[in-house]
């Protein structure tokens, strides 16, 4: 990046505190900066010497932070946790003891099998009803308004904090920066968020004409983890391997028919659920809990848990704040115990924050603009002429019949969003990232 200067870094760094990062590596700062790694060090060398920043640990485990601030405390304030409940405070202390004291369990059928759709809840019935009446879109519209419209600001936190809880070292800023280059490289990180990204948004245009369908959560895998497998015949495949999960006793069922026969009752039984949060709940848990697919699972889980959401327009559920210890503790209480307590504090507690933040993003957006509604569809299909065929804006006005004088104010608006566009927004006109960026690499011809 030219004009880099420590100046820049500091910026960068601050931040990168103010997204909950307060501590960071240099790899993590070339990346907020578009930097080399090696201009980027000697910066942050030159503000540790000038006491504006602090480091700590040595060679790859080296972080820097703002001067002045102490580090993290080992427990998160109360605030980044849910205020769990009795059941689930005496669950946590069963999952506290030590692998040895815990008896080895694996799958168990029956947790999906005597669930009765609208008679069984895993979620409290009276929660789960409050969830959507907060969650949903007052007016009616059709499956996946609500998911579209928040479609820009979804796709950066979905896929950020899903991938966070796979270990992902990419902060919030440079996700961002990531989703604007969108390029990967040989980075496997960058690689995670990329999938996430094309998942949210195979999701949304998906979903709303085919609904919930075994082809759309093996879709949903092989997107996810595309060139993070080895082997690309797993991708949105039934397991044939073994598969461990670390920090737990519980050994997934190894049998692939009874793979395939649970993950197909699971999805029979979310379809019938009526109310769109235990829906959501219900897979979230499951598909985790089964174990479908060679690696990937639990974020498979967490975007499926969106499918119901998107159906019935409720908000996103983007896992936002969640802490990977509570997360893994909500996973453990069903997989060794069959226990959701914990799994039903942390589900409730982000998805209202999820909700909170996306009332916020509509409400940003102020009243829809009646012209922009007026020509929608045809916005689309001017801009997809344009950037899939690489005609002109005037061709492909004329083409749709939408001259200046039939349609008075298309022609800015059209010429506007063109020059708006680029691969991290290019979805809500049905464009795929591959044609966007090699319109945009043409010097954007329109």
């Amino acid at each position: 990046m030219s004009g880099l200067s420590p100046a820049t870094v500091l910026v960068a760094i601050q931040r990168l505190a103010h997204t909950g990062h307060p501590e960071v590596t240099s790899s993590e700062v070339a990346r907020a900066t578009q930097g080399s790694l090696a201009t980027v060090r000697r910066h942050l060398n030159a503000l540790c010497d000038g006491g504006q920043l602090t480091r700590s640990g040595q060679a790859r485990g080296t972080r820097y932070r703002l001067a002045g601030r102490t580090a993290a405390p080992e427990q998160p304030s109360a605030n980044q946790h849910p205020a769990w409940s009795p059941a689930a405070i005496e669950l946590g202390r069963k999952l506290d003891m030590p692998l040895a004291a815990r008896d080895p369990v694996t799958y168990r059928r029956d947790f999906v099998e005597d669930y009765v759709p609208n008679k069984n809840w895993l979620m409290p019935q009276e929660l789960a009803e409050a969830l959507y009446r907060d969650g949903r879109l007052r007016e009616q519209q059709p499956a996946g308004t609500y998911a579209r419209k928040v479609l820009e600001q979804l796709l950066i936190d979905l896929s950020w904090s899903s991938s966070r809880l796979e270990g992902n070292r990419y902060s919030l800023l440079a996700t961002e920066d990531l989703f604007k280059r969108g390029t990967a490289g040989s980075d496997a990180d960058a690689v995670m968020l990329l999938n996430h990204k094309t998942a949210i948004e195979f999701l949304v245009d998906a979903v709303p004409l085919q609904g919930l369908s075994t082809a759309i959560i093996r879709n949903l895998h092989a997107v996810l983890m595309q060139d993070l497998l080895a082997d690309t015949e797993a991708l949105g495949v039934i397991r044939k391997k073994m598969v461990n999960i670390s920090d737990t006793v519980y050994v997934p069922t190894q049998v692939p028919s009874v793979l395939e026969e649970m993950l197909g009752i699971i999805l029979a039984k979310a379809r019938l659920v009526k109310n769109p949060v235990e829906a959501a709940f219900f897979l979230w848990v499951n598909l985790a809990y089964l174990q479908p697919f060679e690696d990937g699972n639990k974020r498979t889980s967490r975007l499926a848990a969106n499918i119901p959401l998107m159906l019935y327009n409720c908000s996103p559920l983007s896992f936002l704040d969640v802490d990977a210890h509570d997360y893994a503790q909500a996973m453990m209480g069903v997989y060794e115990i069959r226990d959701v307590a914990r799994a039903v504090d942390l589900f409730a507690w982000t998805y209202r924050r999820s909700i909170k933040k996306y009332v916020v993003v509509m409400e940003s957006m102020g009243a829809p603009n009646p012209l922009r509604l007026r020509y929608r569809e045809h916005l689309s299909e001017a801009i997809g002429l344009v950037v899939r065929d690489r005609k002109s804006a005037r061709a492909a006005m004329e083409e749709l019949g939408l001259t200046a004088d039939q349609a008075p104010g298309f022609q800015t608006m059209l010429l506007e969003e063109l020059q708006k566009l680029e691969v991290f927004n290019c979805a809500r006109f049905r464009l795929t990232m591959t044609a966007t960026q090699a319109w945009i690499d043409a010097n954007r011809p329109h």
